[in-house]
């Protein structure tokens, strides 16, 4: 145990937010530096519980109390080699993760948990600092192919963990650049991409191809790849976006926020100097709750926004944890997120039920009804009806499943009840040799997910390359996570 009166003698901290007045002036990330000696007190709260939860909140088995005490003893190189057992990416996910290891956190019961995911940042921020991250090719080869189609954190994970078994993987990607939506889905403000193009240096050295401007399906057919390869991983995403089919809906002004926000991590790319969905003046209303409508708040609030509004069908969660989702499970409470603190406001329960036309073909305004939930229904509240202006309207409603395309039909690929592309206990499809990993297999998750998923994919191709393989394989593809 790192400190065993530490969560008795210090409080939960977390790294101060810049200033609102200047971080919307840039796309860095909002947070300051946070002292050393600040993040050994906080790893020095963790209590090294006999049975610690945190390990079950977290998907990918973190060893959450050992690199706590490391970092309490100042053993930040053995820290990070812990951390690096059983996380490819720590960087990733100290920046996006919602954490339900914290939540998880047996400290939690009764006082604020851990700030596990900020110690998990500052050890990998210090390791690359200090040039303890270094690529690890494999002693030898295995004289086995792999291709792995999307470069998302599943693909990604799935292509280390392979090339450092020994076998050839090349990444196959669609977009110009090689991340999937760490590169073009996450706003710089919440990762800028050299933490991402490092790790692609690093990955790289250890002889991983990537194949940029490759549309699986389209350029190069999924039976070329099986001829060409010994082995195949789906890391495609569910990027098949919810629409809103009412009234209006055909109105300009109106997008995906998938259509939005990678012009803008373009302009921060130094493609352009103007994007062609631009929030500048305008009046937005982001349709969606989550954090993709963070992120397009965020997003507008820089491009200079006369007003952003966030809708959300869903009442207001509550502040404090519901009695019907005790700890561990991941709470459904309101938080509130640095977007958030910037700019706009947050309408909560309400259903859009029609786009109004300005006149010029072009969004102008929306029609809201109030709802409320009741036994698992939506019902709208009498009188609560209103107009809300619109210049532009964004979704950002979640996916619901991998996209339709060419390539499901060119392997034969099986579907589940769910519209994901079924597999088995190894992740292997119904197609021999080819493997599905991620939101493709599982529906729209979290990014621990996806990283531990092309973990555990990655040691079923293993497996079926070689016969047996010693790659660790975290969690079986059913496996759920503790959220409600």
């Amino acid at each position: 145990m790192a400190d065993p009166r530490g969560f008795l003698k210090r409080d939960r901290e977390l790294p101060t937010r810049r200033p609102v007045d200047v971080r919307i002036r840039d796309w860095k990330e909002v947070y300051e530096d946070f002292p050393a000696d600040h993040v050994r007190d906080q790893a020095g709260r963790c209590m090294d519980c006999g049975i610690p939860f945190c390990h079950n909140g977290c998907p990918l088995g973190n060893l959450i109390p050992e690199w706590n005490d490391l970092v309490w003893r100042d053993d930040w190189e053995d820290a990070i080699e812990r951390l690096h057992a059983t996380n490819n990416f720590p960087e990733f996910t100290g920046r996006l993760c919602p954490a339900p290891c914290e939540t998880a956190c047996v400290l939690g019961i009764n006082q604020n948990p851990v700030t596990i995911k900020q110690v998990e940042v500052e050890i990998i921020d210090r390791a690359w600092d200090e040039g303890w991250v270094k690529p690890q090719p494999p002693e030898r080869l295995s004289g086995k192919t792999v291709a792995v189609v999307g470069s998302g954190p599943a693909g990604l994970a799935a292509a280390q963990q392979l090339a450092r078994a020994g076998h050839t993987v090349a990444v196959y990607e669609r977009d110009d650049r090689i991340g999937g939506l760490l590169r073009y889905g996450i706003p710089e403000f919440k990762m800028e991409k050299v933490h991402l193009n490092r790790r692609l240096q690093q990955m790289e050295a250890e002889g991983v191809k990537f194949r940029s401007g490759m549309n699986v399906g389209v350029d190069v057919t999924g039976e070329d790849l099986r001829r060409r390869y010994d082995a195949v991983v789906l890391a495609v995403g569910a990027t098949e976006r919810r629409d809103l089919a009412v009234a209006g809906r055909e109105l300009d002004g109106i997008h995906q926020a998938m259509d939005y926000l990678p012009l803008a991590n373009r302009v921060c790319e130094g493609d352009s100097d103007t994007v062609a969905i631009d929030a500048a003046g305008k009046h937005v209303v982001v349709i969606g709750g989550g954090d993709t409508g963070a992120d397009c708040l965020g997003t507008a609030t820089r491009q200079g926004a006369a007003s952003v509004t966030q809708l959300e069908i869903m009442p207001r969660p509550p502040e404090e944890r519901p009695s019907a989702q005790p700890w561990p499970t991941y709470p459904m409470t309101y938080r509130v997120s640095s977007a958030h603190e910037e700019n706009g406001d947050r309408v909560f329960a309400v259903n859009t039920t029609a786009f109004v036309d300005n006149g010029e073909g072009r969004v102008g305004s929306l029609e809201l009804d109030e709802v409320e939930f009741v036994d698992g229904q939506f019902r709208t509240v009498e009188g609560g009806g209103r107009q809300l202006k619109a210049d532009l309207v964004l979704f950002a409603m979640g996916f619901t499943g991998p996209e339709r395309g060419p390539l499901i039909d060119q392997l034969g690929l099986e579907l589940d009840g769910r519209g994901n592309i079924a597999r088995a206990d190894n992740y292997e499809t119904n197609v021999d040799g080819v493997f599905v990993a991620g939101d493709a297999g599982r529906g729209q998750s979290l990014i621990v997910w996806a990283i531990a998923e092309g973990r555990a994919a990655a040691a079923g191709v293993d497996a079926y390359l070689t016969g047996s393989t010693n790659l660790p394989a975290p969690i079986p593809p059913t496996a759920r996570p503790l959220v409600v």
